[in-house]
């Protein structure tokens, strides 16, 4: 019923019928996405069972666009406020951006710099624009209180220390849990709290930030989104840079209104705490319990943020049993363990053209697997697609949603992730996928591509992309 729901609001709101329709991936969430294509329109239709959180989203879509704000425009919302359709921004997210300068050896270059500058930028209007906004729609808090934090320590004690059996005290550690608290709130905390303000959270359209999955927004103090941002472990910033952007969204922030810019900085390393705390929790969380390997690989780096924050930025604040256990957690190997295997797998993936003969394992294992996409729809017949590859958006369009490609994807991806699950287990360091066609310029490149994206979203491991035809 839920994609009959969404497909009758697409007809309304375009006035057209939906010729594809395909499921979204959601980490950490209990939404459902799927991408509506139509002849002319297209857009992201989105379930939720929660009306209340879902009412928060659509309240702050329409409060931060009449601010001026980045955010997708929310096209239609169904009689049950459950499903909505919102503005498509793309596949490319400022994480995945990164990522893929990394992947091509540039690192966190200029081009990062100032769009995470520019990013900052927003945030600080964002946050000073939404204090007068309605916040009785905020979920599930008005307010990032003193409750809120409470419930974020006890995620990080129950879910990460209990999981992982991090020795404490548990009531010399509440009671470091209400100073702690009360001395976090000793600050402004009237701005508008995004909450989840993190580079998976930020798209990227025609080189143009937007701002998605604000629905837990709630008023609160201004330094806990920066943290998140600059503190996320998957985008594991270099410490310089975190220092530079700092100074930078400091300066924006007192442009806009006046603030104690030292006092505001050192309330900023006690937000870092509380967000990596509350970070390990949900990563615990998810990947202790629920077994799901991508959250086990954020583990390490978040415990090697906790150990430069803990180092270089001592709080001013007594905390003797909580500072015992975050030195516990820094010096644990255990702590570390399940995760650490991740960081030495190394998955290659190859496209190639059978014309010029099956691709070498550069690890000398022989071992892994090639698939065969010649059955596959093949743009490379038609002229207008001769001169792209695998990688161009005409390609990709022409291949993507088509129902064989999709269900060859699908079952490539069954196949690797079983196997990359087992090897991450038994600490093996290498595997290699290698995909071809006819001349390895369009769907071989194009499946690679794919796959790797794939694997990158649900795995911590390194990912090595070879189109050896290009």
């Amino acid at each position: 019923m839920t994609e009959e729901i969404l497909k009758l609001l697409f007809e309304r709101w375009s006035g057209e019928r939906v010729k594809e329709m395909l499921e979204l991936g959601a980490n950490g969430s209990n939404r459902k996405y799927w991408r509506l294509m139509g002849s002319a329109h297209h857009c992201i239709g989105a379930y939720n069972a929660d009306v209340t959180e879902n009412e928060a989203f659509y309240y702050y879509s329409h409060a931060l666009k009449e601010r001026g704000i980045a955010v997708p425009e929310l096209y239609a919302v169904s009689e049950d406020r459950m499903h909505y359709l919102q503005q498509d921004l793309g596949d490319t997210t400022l994480y995945a951006m990164l990522l893929d300068k990394r992947r091509q050896g540039g690192g966190f270059d200029n081009e990062m710099l100032e769009l995470y500058k520019q990013v900052l930028a927003d945030l600080a209007r964002m946050q000073v624009a939404g204090r007068d906004m309605d916040f009785s729609y905020a979920y599930p808090r008005t307010d990032f209180d003193t409750r809120s934090i409470q419930w974020d320590l006890n995620y990080f004690k129950y879910y990460f220390l209990k999981l992982r059996y991090i020795p404490f005290n548990e009531e010399l550690l509440e009671e470091d849990f209400v100073a702690f608290s009360h001395w976090l709130l000793d600050t402004d905390c009237g701005y508008f709290m995004f909450r989840d303000f993190q580079s998976r959270n930020i798209m990227l359209l025609e080189g143009q930030p937007y701002y998605i999955d604000y629905q837990g927004g709630r008023r609160g103090a201004a330094q806990y989104d920066a943290a998140s941002l600059l503190y996320s472990a998957k985008s594991d910033l270099p410490e310089p840079v975190r220092q530079e952007l700092l100074t930078h969204y400091i300066n924006c922030l007192s442009t806009i209104q006046p603030i104690d810019k030292e006092a505001f900085r050192q309330r900023f390393y006690g937000y870092v705490l509380v967000r990596i705390m509350q970070a390990l929790g949900a990563y615990g969380y998810r990947g202790y319990y629920e077994r799901k390997d991508y959250f086990l690989g954020s583990i390490p780096l978040a415990i090697r943020n906790l150990r430069q924050v803990v180092e270089c930025h001592p709080l001013p604040i007594d905390l003797p049993h909580l500072n015992l256990v975050w030195q516990r957690i820094v010096e644990s190997e255990e702590a570390e363990s399940p995760a650490t295997t991740a960081t030495g797998l190394t998955v290659t993936v190859t496209s190639f053209s059978y014309k010029k003969g099956l691709p070498q394992d550069p690890s000398g294992n022989g071992g892994g697997f090639v698939f065969d996409c010649r059955a596959l729809p093949n743009p490379g017949r038609y002229p207008e697609y001769r001169c792209y590859t695998g990688k161009d958006r005409p390609v990709i369009e022409f291949l993507k949603g088509d129902e064989a490609v999709e269900r060859f994807l699908a079952g490539a991806q069954q196949l690797v992730g079983a196997s990359i699950r087992k090897y991450l287990e038994r600490k093996f360091t290498s595997l290699t996928v290698a995909f071809g066609c006819t001349g390895g310029q369009h769907r071989s490149v194009y499946c690679a591509e794919r796959l790797a994206k794939w694997i990158s979203d649900n795995f911590d491991c390194q990912i090595v992309i070879n189109h050896r035809e290009q």
